[in-house]
């Protein structure tokens, strides 16, 4: 404590009136919106009056300034006591605070980055923490500059994981510039916090995390200002002990206040009470100027130096196509970083590491947090941000994700692993003899279908052949089977799903240039080479690989199924049935007048194919992109229900997603005599607009396995799926059921057996 320099007499005095200005403000803001949360902004005003009028050194006319420090309101719900700090520096006018909440205005219910000093969404508690470590990492470890990370965080969201995913991945990593205020004011929402004022619990807790813990009186502005000038040689705790609703009688320490603003006597009066309370000084703070050290940084035209290098006939995972790609962006482009979640053998984000060790960033098995640091390591675009793991594994950071998209992140995001096709090489398997009733949802044939020889397409000529260099059947733990639904469900997403090694290049390149939230889906199998080098590839493009001048049906898959449908085009070929294989290169945004205008080159017969489930994938968004197109049949397959371990080639076939499931549908849907026969094995019971139930008849189970009647038999039975025959005037009478049924917009008639329909 040597270069503690105590605040004098009248730098005190000023601190605390800015304190009670703050609380003020706040008042006069909620109460002037109606809502809003003052109780919690009053106990952080001795904390924000020291922070940003004492501690922190920023430039208040450029908020968005790269020396600047870094401020996080974890406690998203306090944003007017942050909205006053702005107006008490002169970025804002105070009668701008009277806005706040309305539609008009930036100063939203909780911080969002249209206000230029709020660098992260917050408000979904317990993600503050995790982005500022982003902040943190970057200021120490890339940018190599002095400015420090402030995050201030509530009691309340101290019960998330995530905070403490986010307290020890900075003292692993040492991030001395990081501060993490904890208002420790012992009020939740509906209840007090489990810890309530026993702050030396919370002082225990984060010393076992690796944090330097210090508790203070949080409306000292002695003790903050003393406890904030300390030399760091770890990430600092404040654990401020607080007051809610401080300097409002009526709410102080008190339950039933959160979130309720004052009525407006309540508010005169106390505001009266807090006026009277700031005594007339003449200093004026102002704050500190930062260091100018942290370099200008320029992430315009980020690419790579040479197109992709295989050739055809080559075989590449697309997963690993991803780690080659990744690591030569990072070649040509110093800023350029990746993380990943302790997978980065499988996501091969491993060869990014090798090459550029500084730049890698391993986050270990704390997915949530993952997201969050790349969030803050992308803030006011200091890196490119790639971050991998097992697209499964997103799922538990969906939160993260959401919040990523209102906090405008450029990030992008690699999810491995993606379906049932994870296992082993199926080359060693031998031939699978089962037997299911053929549905839409499910296609399992009596024998495995010969093999091709050869594929050709209008881009490369290659033996097609399905395998993997790795081992093992994981299990549906590890198959990611929701995300194309998860990511496609986010305003700013881009999605792609590349199908070689080439178009995974090229997305690589491309995520890095595309604004929002991009997320690339690689496969584990080992698959043929489809693309020329020199193919060029925009988002929202989609590819036609293979067409003639007489196809019957549209095919579309993507990434394993994509093979599978080229297969089922050589093999149908040899019947002389054509069809047309589409691949969308991204799912959002779908090209759809590539799919539209060749789906009417074949009488408006599309078939999806995905390894994901049914809901929100592939099929959804191409029904979503024709459902106002006439006399389109749309057939969908994909995994129905939650799978089992098994070789990849096994699961595609029980699923109802490989080669010989995409023959049977191409026949099927060009097949008028078929749509008599299934039709008079169901019923359909009392649709709904959006969901037709079915309920087959007279099934016989006895042709199944033991082991897959052992799956299936709970469920054949009763399924809710797509309907095989419906029909409406739009439709062409093929078996399968018309993509309008599934849309609450459609005009189509009331569903009916096909065998009563007129022709």
């Amino acid at each position: 404590m040597e270069d503690y320099h105590k605040p004098d007499q009248q730098t005190v005095q000023a601190l605390r009136n800015i304190a009670n200005r703050l609380r003020i403000n706040s008042i006069k803001a909620t109460t002037a919106a109606g809502s809003g949360h003052p109780t919690s902004c009053c106990s952080v005003a001795e904390i924000m009056s020291v922070l940003f009028f004492h501690t922190m050194k920023y430039r208040p006319e450029d908020p968005r300034n790269p020396n600047n420090d870094r401020f996080i309101l974890s406690k998203g719900h306090a944003a007017p006591v942050l909205y006053a700090v702005w107006a008490e520096t002169g970025y804002l006018k105070e009668n701008e605070l009277l806005n706040l909440r309305k539609v008009d205005s930036i100063l939203e219910g909780h911080p969002v980055p249209k206000q230029q000093f709020v660098d992260v969404a917050t408000g979904s508690l317990g993600q503050g923490l995790g982005a500022a470590c982003g902040m943190a990492y970057t200021g120490k470890y890339f940018d190599k500059a002095s400015y420090r990370v402030f995050c201030l965080l509530g009691d309340g969201e101290l019960s998330e994981g995530s905070v403490w995913e986010a307290m020890a991945f900075a003292s692993y990593y040492q991030l001395d510039n990081l501060v993490a205020i904890l208002d420790i004011n012992r009020l939740g929402q509906s209840d007090p916090a489990p810890l309530q004022h026993h702050v030396d619990k919370y002082q225990r807790r984060c010393e076992a995390f690796g944090w330097h813990a210090i508790i203070v009186d949080g409306h000292s502005v002695e003790e903050l200002c003393k406890v904030l000038s300390q030399p760091r040689h770890q990430p600092v705790a404040i654990i401020a002990k607080t007051i809610k609703g401080k300097g409002i009688p009526v709410a102080e320490d008190k339950m039933g206040w959160h979130g309720k603003p004052l009525t407006k006597d309540m508010a005169d009066s106390v505001i009266k009470e807090l006026q009277s309370r700031i005594i007339s000084c003449n200093k004026r703070l102002y704050p500190a100027p930062p260091n100018e050290d942290a370099s200008p940084v320029s992430l315009r035209n980020i690419r790579m130096p040479s197109g992709p290098s295989y050739k055809p006939g080559d075989k590449i995972a697309t997963r690993k196509a991803y780690g080659m790609a990744l690591a030569k962006l990072g070649r040509y482009n110093d800023h350029v970083v990746a993380l990943d979640g302790d997978t980065k053998n499988s996501t091969f984000s491993e060869l990014f590491k090798n090459e550029h060790p500084n730049r890698y960033v391993e986050c270990y098995i704390a997915e949530q947090n993952m997201v969050s640091v790349a969030i803050g390591c992308a803030v006011r675009d200091r890196n490119v941000v790639f971050a991998s793991t097992f697209a499964a594994f997103f799922t538990r950071a969906f939160d993260q994700l959401r919040m990523a998209a209102i906090s405008e992140s450029n990030i992008n995001l690699c999810g491995s692993h993606c379906g049932v096709s994870i296992g082993q090489d199926p080359s060693l398997l031998p031939p699978i003899h089962s037997s299911l009733p053929l549905s839409p949802s499910l296609c399992v044939t009596e024998v495995m279908t010969e093999q091709p020889d050869s594929f050709t397409s209008s881009s490369s000529s290659f033996p097609f052949t399905f395998s993997s260099t790795s081992s093992g059947e994981d299990g549906p733990s590890q198959m990611g089977l929701e995300d194309l639904a998860m990511f496609r469900a986010i305003p700013t997403a881009t999605v792609f799903y590349p199908s070689d090694g080439v178009s995974t290049e090229k997305a690589v390149e491309l995520a890095a240039n595309t604004k929002g939230l991009c997320f690339i889906r690689t496969s584990r199998p080992e698959n043929n080479i489809i693309y020329n080098c020199n193919e060029d590839f925009h988002v929202g493009q989609a590819k036609v690989v293979y067409k003639t001048n007489d196809d019957h049906v549209t095919v579309i898959g993507a990434g394993v199924t994509l093979h599978e449908a080229l297969a089922a085009a050589e093999q149908l070929k040899k019947e002389r049935i054509n069809i047309r294989v589409i691949d969308p290169f991204t799912i959002k945004p779908l090209d759809s007048k590539t799919i539209i205008d060749n789906a009417r080159a074949t009488r408006g017969r599309i078939i999806t194919v995905e390894d994901h489930y049914y809901e929100g994938g592939l099929g959804e968004a191409v029904c979503s992109a024709v459902v106002n197109e006439t006399g389109f049949t749309v057939h969908r397959l994909a995994v129905s229900q939650v799978p089992r371990s098994g070789k990849p080639q096994e699961l595609l076939r029980i699923f109802g997603i490989d080669r010989d499931a995409i023959t049977q549908a191409v026949r099927k849907m060009l097949s008028s005599s078929a749509n008599a026969n299934v039709a008079s094995q169901y019923d359909y019971v009392n649709p709904p607009p959006t969901t037709v139930s079915r309920v087959r008849r007279n099934s016989s189970l006895s042709t199944l396995s033991p082991l897959l009647a052992s799956i299936f038999i709970p469920t054949v039975a009763n399924e809710r799926h797509e309907v095989p025959g419906a029909a409406c005037h739009s439709c062409d009478g093929s078996e399968i059921f018309c993509c309008q049924l599934q849309v609450r917009s459609c005009a189509a008639p009331p569903l009916r057996r096909l065998a009563d329909s007129p022709r």
